[in-house]
């Protein structure tokens, strides 16, 4: 019927890479995704827009995103099955590769991601599906969680609020709060506003410590957690989906401003709602609609380099539930409970 892999292994399966600025398999050569030049890494900040309603105020803010840019193109209709047959049996003759005596399909990272046509396209039935691969919920929720919460708590190594992302931040953005201040041969890195001072963080990870749980129901967090180096070490896929539903909004909630605490709610919100055993149309695309607008706001918040694929992903959730139905039945928990891809 469909495949379930995380997104590198959906990649090799589809045949679409999800690497780079063309990572996105729904929209293709019609994402707005960049290269951060300082980062290096593709960047999917300000790549939605164009699906917020025409009228929208968004629209027109040359300040509070990318500087000096606004967004007048809509939301280009997604190939059918059929049409996407039609484009994989293009290159069915095509040898692909990067050893010796293989090749690229032309346009490769430019106009198209594709790298082979999948052997599943072989089926009589799968030019007929109205959804091929799953994205795996899991995976994503886990990734736009660590984001979060390793920037907030400004985790070295691994926060998107370094001094590479601060760089991009001056040549994209308005917001001269966030740039580097030069004190003669001295450069010091502000504090933003996202980011918890060293004492609040101390308390982060000291509630955390104090944690318990019914059996089950997640992990025992308190012995991942050290308060003396202010990391959590281990973390299972489940206990970031315990973290992204219950404890993120209790954890910061009194200690980033409303409007940052906000905007991690919606999308806090997002990923219960989209994780609900029972949906119904009409609340789904209330999902598709406000899912678009919580990730604007998260562009006014963090830089650039916060936005990866796993964030950009969120906005294509809510219509594989309105094809497939609950995500209970295409992601990966019951396969890594199970240890069949290696375990959690």
């Amino acid at each position: 019927m469909w495949t379930i892999n995380d997104f590198p292994a959906y990649g090799m399966v589809s045949g679409w890479s999800t690497h780079e600025k063309l990572a996105c398999p729904y929209c293709m050569e019609n994402n707005k995704a960049f290269t951060l030049t300082n980062g290096g890494k593709a960047s999917f900040f300000y790549c939605h827009h164009h699906l917020l309603p025409p009228n929208h105020r968004y629209k027109k803010n040359k300040n509070d995103f990318f500087v000096g840019r606004v967004e007048k193109d809509v939301a280009p209709p997604g190939l059918s099955s059929e049409e996407l047959f039609d484009v994989v049996s293009e290159y069915g003759d095509i040898v692909f590769g990067l050893q010796s005596g293989k090749q690229k399909i032309p346009g490769f990272g430019l106009t198209h991601n594709w790298v082979k046509q999948s052997i599943f396209w072989e089926l009589p039935y799968w030019k007929t599906n109205l959804l091929h691969n799953n994205l795996d919920v899991m995976h994503i929720e886990k990734n736009v969680f660590e984001n979060i919460f390793n920037t907030v708590l400004d985790v070295k190594g691994k926060t998107k609020d370094n001094i590479k992302a601060i760089l991009d931040v001056a040549l994209f953005c308005n917001r001269k709060n966030m740039e580097l201040v030069r004190d003669g041969s001295r450069v010091a890195k502000p504090r933003a506003t996202f980011v918890l001072e060293k004492n609040t963080q101390l308390l982060v990870y000291k509630w955390l410590k104090s944690l318990c749980f019914p059996d089950g129901h997640a992990s025992n967090i308190s012995r991942l957690v050290n308060t003396e180096e202010c990391r959590l070490y281990g973390m299972k896929s489940n206990d970031c989906h315990v973290f992204m539903q219950t404890l993120i909004p209790l954890a910061f909630r009194d200690l980033l401003s409303k409007g940052i605490w906000d905007a991690l709610t919606e999308i806090i919100h997002f990923f219960r709602d989209i994780c609900s055993s029972k949906l119904n149309v009409d609340h789904i695309e209330r999902l598709e609609k406000n899912i678009v607008e919580t990730i604007c706001k998260l562009d006014m918040i963090f830089p650039p380099s916060f936005f990866d694929s796993m964030e950009h992903l969120s906005v294509h959730l809510p219509f594989e539930v309105k094809v497939e139905r609950p995500v209970q039945y295409r992601w990966m928990y019951p396969f890594e409970r199970l240890d069949i891809t290696g375990g959690m």
